[in-house]
């Protein structure tokens, strides 16, 4: 079992870790205001952090409330790698591994699922029987997460799909949903698919240890975006996705 390094917090279906902890397991000598000084500047407020108040106990014990921020995993990931240390490497894939569970497909269902039965929305299965999509489809609508590429072409492979990551990423290119033309581009949505919000694109500022900056950019798959292939590829009227139900 992994050892806790940082406690995750869910808020809104989404995972949160205090910068105060992860500045404190860190071991950086810079005073906490200081650092987020220096390193918050290339992050947004309200995307990838939230100003929140937490509490410290003082020495006739009472409570004292000090100014703290919630991160998503990605900004604690590249503050992580932004510290140069080997405590930052470890965190850092301490925080991959936990995003890694956190997007397993399975997961995202499982999640889903949960909520709809928190807000009293009982699912009716006939016979014991429910076709996976339209789980999967209830799932996606309550927790309306965003999830890699590869990660929907395995949600696709476990509702007997045959197609991996490579092949559905060639068919969304094909099909122009991504851009298919050789660049900065390449595998960005097209506007077409941004228009339909089946994508989102997620922009992530790296700072190397020579100190200049370069931006990387991630495709992921919108709720409704989920929803949408999976339908696309089990429909059986579909000519488009019929060499991939075929296939045993």
């Amino acid at each position: 079992m992994t050892k806790e390094l940082l406690k995750i917090q869910v808020k809104n279906d989404q995972q949160l870790v205090s910068a105060r902890d992860l500045h404190r397991g860190l071991g950086l000598t810079t005073r906490f205001s200081k650092w987020v000084e220096q390193n918050f500047k290339d992050f947004e407020l309200g995307e990838d952090y939230t100003s929140v108040t937490a509490v410290t106990v003082v020495g006739n014990g009472g409570h004292k409330p000090i100014q703290d921020y919630a991160l998503t995993i990605d900004m604690a990931k590249q503050l992580c790698l932004m510290s140069h240390t080997d405590k930052g490497r470890e965190y850092r894939k301490y925080l991959i591994e936990i995003e890694r569970k956190w997007n397993d497909p399975q997961e995202i269902v499982r999640r889903g699922y949960a909520i709809l039965q928190n807000e009293n929305t009982q699912l009716k299965i006939e016979n014991h029987q429910m076709k996976p999509k339209a789980l999967f489809a209830d799932a996606v609508t309550a927790s309306n997460r965003t999830i890699l590429i590869n990660d929907l072409a395995k949600i696709l492979k476990q509702n007997g799909v045959q197609i991996g990551g490579v092949r559905l990423y060639r068919w969304l290119r094909e099909h122009g949903y991504l851009i298919k033309r050789r660049g900065s581009d390449y595998n960005s949505p097209t506007q077409k698919s941004m228009e339909r919000g089946l994508f989102r694109v997620k922009e992530s500022v790296i700072t190397h240890s020579d100190g200049h900056t370069t931006i990387t950019k991630t495709s992921k798959v919108t709720g409704k975006g989920q929803i949408y292939f999976v339908n696309k590829f089990l429909n059986s009227d579909n000519p488009d996705t019929a060499q991939f139900r075929e296939e045993k």
